[in-house]
C-alpha cells in the first residue's frame, strides 16, 4: 500500500497521546515541566498532533495548557486539550468541563464518547437516545466556538460485539455533527488484527465518516491492531512514545510511524525527522525516568545487534541480509555482540565497529576468538561488556595488555561494631608512571570503598579520572557450585558525561569479580581520554 501525503496536510494524522494517555502507566509521574519537556520532543519528531491532557480535570493539566501557549512554539504539530461530552440533561454551552476545554485555548479538542451500549445505561445512567443528543450538543456546540473536534468512541470494538448497530450510530453522529474524525477505541485492548480490519472496513461503508483508531497493547498487538485498522482505510492513528500506557499500554508511536514511512512508502514525518527517532524515543524515557527497553523495536539498543556466528558470517557480505532496514534510517546503529558464539566474521566486524584494524592476520582473529570462548566458559560475558572486549582484543593487535597502573595488592575489610554500626575500608597498593602509590579510603560498602581508595591513588597522576562515575553495578551467581562458594560476575557501567560504557569481572567472591571489573573501567576511560599507557 502506498499513500502520499505530506506532514503538513491533513490526509493522514498522527496523533500522540503520551501526555495523557500515556502517564496513567503505572510508574509515571509527570510534572508540568516534564510534559513541556516532552511535547517539545515530539513537535520536534514531526507528529501533527499532540494531546496534552484534560484541562479542567486536574490543575496540573489545566496550567500545563496555560504554560504551553505562553513557552512552546509548536513547528509541526497542533496541541489537543481532551475531555467528555456534556453530561445528561444539560447543554454544552452550561458545561463547566466543556467550558474548560474552551478556556484551555487549544486549537484541537477530543472528545471521549461511549459507544458501548452497555456503558451508556451502567455508567452514564442514561439512555440511548440521550447519549447520541450529548454527542451530537457538544460537537455542535464546539465547532460553533471555532475548535476542531475530533471524537474517541470508547469501548468501540466491545461495543460493536455488542450492538453494532448503536455502536455505528455513534460514529455517524459525531461525524454528521461535525466531527472531523472518530477514533475507534479499543478500550479494553482485547482485538486482533483480523477483527479490526474487518469491523474498520464494515465501519467506513456503513456510516461514510473518516475514522482513526486508539488501540490498548493487552493483547501485545496494538501496534498490528493500529496497521490493520490503516490498511482498511483509517487515516488516524493514535499513539504514545515507547507505548507508555495504562496496563501493559499503547500503541508505540515509533514502530507505527517507522512501519507508515518505510513500510507502507507513507510520509508522515518532515524530511530527515525519522533518522531522530532512536534520540526522541530514549530523550522521553530519561524524562520520565523509565529505563529504554533494549529490545524495543527500531529504536532499542538491540534492534540491530547480532550474536550467531553465521549471522555475522552473512552481515559481513551484506548486512541487509540479517536486517530488515539500515538502523541508520531511524538513528540507530549495527552491533556486533561477542560471545562463545563468535566466529571470525563476528570479531572482524566487531574490530571495525570500534575502529581496530585486524587486516587479514587470520590467526590473530582466531586467536581472539578462542580467548573469548575460554573466557565465557569461566563466566565472563563480552556481549554486555563491550569496554571489557575492546581492551581484551587490542591486548591481542598490540601484543601486551594496555596498562596504565600496576596493581601489586588489594585489601577491603567490612567491620560490624558493637553499637550496631558498620565501617569499610579499602587500601591498594599499585604502581603508576614508576611511582609506588598506597592509598586507603572508606566507603558505603566494599566495593565502594575499593573504588575510592583507587581514585586517591590514582587522580593526583591522572587528573582525568575526576570525571568518571559509576553508573550501574550488577552481580551475578553463576551456575556452578552453590551457595557461598558460587562464582560471581560482576558487570559495572561507568560514565565520563560524553558516553557509558561496561566492564566485566569473574571471580569466586564478588570484591575480587569487583576489583576486576573496577580495573578495566579505569583502564578503558583513560584510553577513552586518548592518555598513552606507560605500564
Amino acid at each position: 500500500m502506498t499513500t502520499k501525503a505530506t506532514a503538513t496536510d491533513d490526509s493522514f494524522h498522527v496523533f500522540d497521546t503520551t501526555l495523557r494517555d500515556g502517564a496513567q502507566r503505572e510508574g509515571i509521574n509527570l510534572t508540568v515541566a516534564d510534559k513541556l519537556t516532552i511535547a517539545r520532543h515530539l513537535d520536534t519528531f514531526g507528529v501533527g498532533y499532540i494531546e496534552g491532557g484534560w484541562p479542567g480535570a486536574n490543575p496540573r493539566d489545566t496550567e500545563f495548557f496555560a504554560r504551553a501557549q505562553q513557552e512552546i512554539t509548536f513547528e509541526n504539530a497542533q496541541l489537543v486539550a481532551f475531555g467528555a461530552t456534556r453530561r445528561a440533561g444539560g447543554s454544552a454551552a452550561e458545561d463547566p468541563q466543556v467550558q474548560a476545554l474552551l478556556k484551555s485555548g487549544a486549537p484541537v479538542i477530543t472528545l471521549v464518547a461511549k459507544a458501548h451500549d452497555r456503558h451508556v445505561e451502567l455508567a452514564l445512567r442514561t439512555t440511548l437516545e440521550e447519549n447520541l443528543e450529548m454527542v451530537r450538543d457538544t460537537v455542535s456546540h464546539l465547532r460553533e466556538q471555532g475548535r476542531r473536534v475530533f471524537v474517541d468512541c470508547e469501548h468501540f470494538f466491545d461495543g460493536y460485539r455488542a450492538n453494532a448497530a448503536y455502536a455505528k450510530s455513534v460514529v455517524r453522529t459525531a461525524y454528521e455533527a461535525g466531527a472531523e474524525v472518530v477514533i475507534l477505541c479499543d478500550t479494553n485492548g482485547g482485538m486482533l488484527p483480523a477483527q479490526v480490519q474487518a469491523v474498520v472496513s464494515t465501519v467506513v461503508a456503513d456510516t461514510g465518516a473518516r475514522l482513526g483508531i486508539h488501540a490498548q497493547d493487552d493483547t501485545g498487538c496494538a501496534v498490528a491492531n493500529t496497521l490493520a485498522a490503516v490498511d482498511a482505510g483509517a487515516t488516524h492513528v493514535q499513539c504514545t512514545a515507547n507505548g507508555y500506557g495504562e496496563r501493559v499500554g499503547n500503541a508505540n508511536l515509533f514502530p507505527v510511524v517507522a512501519a507508515l514511512e518505510l513500510k507502507y512508502g507513507m510520509k508522515v514525518l518532515p524530511e530527515g525527522a525519522l533518522a531522530e527517532m532512536t534520540r526522541i524515543s530514549h530523550a522521553i524515557a530519561e524524562v520520565v525516568n523509565l529505563t529504554p527497553s533494549t529490545h524495543q523495536p527500531y529504536v532499542g539498543v538491540s534492534a540491530f545487534a547480532h550474536k550467531a556466528g553465521l549471522h555475522a558470517s552473512a552481515i559481513k557480505v551484506d548486512p541487509d541480509l540479517y536486517q530488515h532496514i539500515d538502523p541508520e534510517l531511524v538513528g540507530n546503529t549495527m552491533r556486533m555482540l561477542v560471545s562463545d558464539m563468535a566466529g571470525r566474521a563476528s570479531i572482524e566486524l566487531k574490530g571495525k565497529e570500534l575502529g581496530i584494524d585486524l587486516g587479514d592476520d587470520r590467526a590473530l582473529v582466531g586467536r581472539v576468538v578462542q580467548r573469548v570462548k575460554e573466557r565465557e566458559l569461566q563466566g565472563y560475558t563480552y556481549e554486555a561488556a563491550d569496554a571489557s572486549f575492546e581492551l581484551l582484543l587490542r591486548g591481542e593487535v598490540e601484543g601486551r595488555a594496555r596498562r596504565y597502573f600496576r596493581t601489586e595488592s588489594w585489601r577491603a575489610i567490612a567491620e560490624n561494631r558493637p553499637d550496631g554500626t558498620h565501617a569499610n575500608e579499602a587500601t591498594v597498593k599499585l604502581w603508576a608512571k614508576g611511582e609506588r602509590i598506597v592509598a586507603t579510603a572508606e566507603g558505603n560498602g566494599p566495593v565502594n570503598a575499593l573504588d575510592r581508595a583507587l581514585r586517591v591513588a590514582l587522580e593526583r597522576i591522572y587528573p582525568q579520572l575526576a570525571k568518571l562515575e559509576l553508573v550501574d553495578y550488577k552481580v551475578r551467581i553463576l551456575e556452578g557450585r552453590t551457595g557461598t562458594e558460587s562464582t560471581t560476575r560482576v558487570l559495572i557501567t561507568t560514565g565520563d558525561g560524553t558516553g557509558d560504557w561496561a566492564t566485566v569481572g569473574v571471580a569466586e567472591n564478588v570484591i575480587a569479580a569487583s576489583w576486576q571489573a573496577l580495573e578495566d573501567a579505569y583502564t578503558y576511560g583513560l584510553l577513552r581520554a586518548g592518555i598513552e599507557p606507560t605500564d
